[in-house]
């Protein structure tokens, strides 16, 4: 098993054939993902080769969907044309939406997230790496390399900190791990990453990473006290960052006690997650549960 993600998901890339869309698309062929088209008004009809693999291009979701039967987008289009990009995704019925993209304005994040939900469609991101079920599929710029398939289930606020992570425990493996992004709006919480790893048989030990700002790990913490019977370990980034200063993601600030490293700390203690100072000490915690 995994989550959100699986070895009969069917990926079409948005932006594939712009630079970055291709780069990636070539990563996520290679780590047997099936991706089954890109889209590109400009360039329907046509097809792009990427390793050994060509890949149809079409000129909207919708016939991508009719066509090819895809259930998961992954969208690598600039800021200013994300907001359509994912509206379209969205309209074509396509269940799962990963945005990659950073510096998407909120009040567009908004506005498509409510859409979202008014159309039982999952968001990933935006501002995130994606997601990846070791073995099954990759969506996203996750290095595929890093581990195989496992035990441990991962959702994550930062990118860099999912790959150290999953270095980390690498000789468990993951059954899947999710970057959910650092926006101050974000389709996939570390709430809905948590109950579906609840869910999931094959997942036995939940690492969740958040970061300073918002109360995300607080809420998660009182989700965790009521609902998750796994054991959870927890890692919150950010202990040495001056108040009131953006760090690095846009939801990453401090104000006053709220939005704390130690806060969250603490509230996920009280819940039973066993929190590491460091990523390292954090994944030496899981390695305890695991062995």
């Amino acid at each position: 098993m995994a989550i959100f993600l699986t070895e009969a998901s069917k990926v079409i890339v948005q932006g594939m054939t712009g630079a970055e869309g291709q780069k990636h698309t070539t990563r996520m062929l290679a780590s047997g993902t099936s991706v089954v088209g890109g889209v590109n008004p400009r360039k329907a009809g046509t097809s792009v080769t990427l390793g050994d693999v060509e890949v149809p291009v079409f000129g909207t979701v919708a016939e991508a969907v009719a066509t090819t039967g895809a259930d998961v987008s992954v969208i690598f289009v600039p800021p200013a044309h994300t907001k359509a990009a994912v509206v379209e995704a969205i309209e074509a019925g396509v269940p799962l939406v990963v945005i990659i993209t950073e510096g998407v304005p909120v009040a567009d994040t908004a506005e498509f997230f409510a859409l979202a939900q008014e159309n039982g469609v999952r968001l990933i991101g935006p501002n995130c790496p994606g997601l990846i079920s070791p073995g099954k599929s990759n969506v996203g710029i996750i290095p595929a390399d890093i581990t195989g398939p496992g035990r441990v289930g991962l959702v994550s606020k930062s990118g860099t900190l999912t790959y150290q992570m999953m270095y980390e425990l690498r000789d468990f493996g993951f059954s899947t791990a999710i970057g959910i992004g650092g926006d101050p709006i974000i389709g996939t919480t570390h709430i809905d990453a948590l109950a579906a790893f609840e869910a999931d048989p094959e997942t036995e030990v939940i690492v969740m990473i958040g970061e300073i700002g918002g109360d995300a790990e607080e809420r998660a913490a009182a989700y965790i006290k009521e609902h998750v019977t796994k054991p959870v370990v927890g890692y919150v980034a950010g202990f040495t960052a001056p108040e009131g200063k953006t760090m690095g993601h846009a939801g990453a600030i401090v104000s006053g006690s709220s939005g704390t490293a130690q806060a969250k700390k603490e509230a996920l203690e009280a819940a039973g997650v066993k929190v590491g100072k460091t990523p390292s000490e954090t994944a030496a915690l899981a390695r305890e549960l695991l062995a």
